[in-house]
């Protein structure tokens, strides 16, 4: 694998059966899916777990071919946990590379395609930010801006740049099941 790996641990050390282990079966996810840019592996024990079989978390994030996919397992013992995760993660893996054969937009980045921005005054002080992310957006429409979602593992909203409109958008998932697309205007 070309790809850089990072494993991270909270309330447990990394021995280095687990770092080889882990190193031994995150290195063939590139059979899956070629291109992975990075991937980190969170491995987690929550002692406070209602059952003991949730105690040992693997979580697997993969960056690579313009996506990124997220797994987390829990089990009882973390070899089992890192297991499961990888099944999951190659399930994903299949899953996106094979939705990804067919063609989406001109291949240009969203900085590209996105209109200069209009000078905008100041604004009033916000309340405190807690915490700022950053991310690249990458051109995609709604249907596969549903899929990075579902693959993420998140459950309220996906931000993208909708390449059939040409602006920022956010899909969401509604109580009834379905989805919301939220399209802003500038005032």
């Amino acid at each position: 694998m070309e790809g850089k790996i990072d494993i991270f641990a909270k309330n447990m050390e990394v021995t280095d059966r687990i770092h080889d282990y882990l190193m031994k079966k995150v290195s063939k996810l590139d059979r899956f899916m070629p291109g992975i840019e990075e991937t980190r592996v969170d491995l987690t024990f929550e002692k406070s777990a209602r059952s003991a079989a949730d105690r040992q978390i693997a979580q697997i994030t993969v960056h690579g071919r313009g996506a990124i996919l997220r797994t987390e397992e829990r089990a009882d013992d973390i070899f089992a946990a890192i297991d499961a995760a990888l099944d999951k993660m190659q399930r994903k893996m299949e899953k996106f590379k094979g939705k990804r054969n067919r063609g989406r937009g001109d291949g240009a980045t969203a900085a590209q395609v996105a209109p200069e921005p209009a000078e905008v005054s100041e604004p009033e002080p916000l309340p405190v930010i807690a915490r700022r992310k950053q991310f690249h957006l990458v051109p995609m429409d709604e249907n596969e801006a549903i899929e990075q979602m579902i693959l993420l593992g998140h459950e309220n909203f996906f931000v993208f740049f909708n390449v059939n409109t040409g602006a920022i958008n956010v899909v969401y998932h509604r109580r009834d099941g379905t989805y919301g697309l939220i399209e802003p205007e500038a005032a």
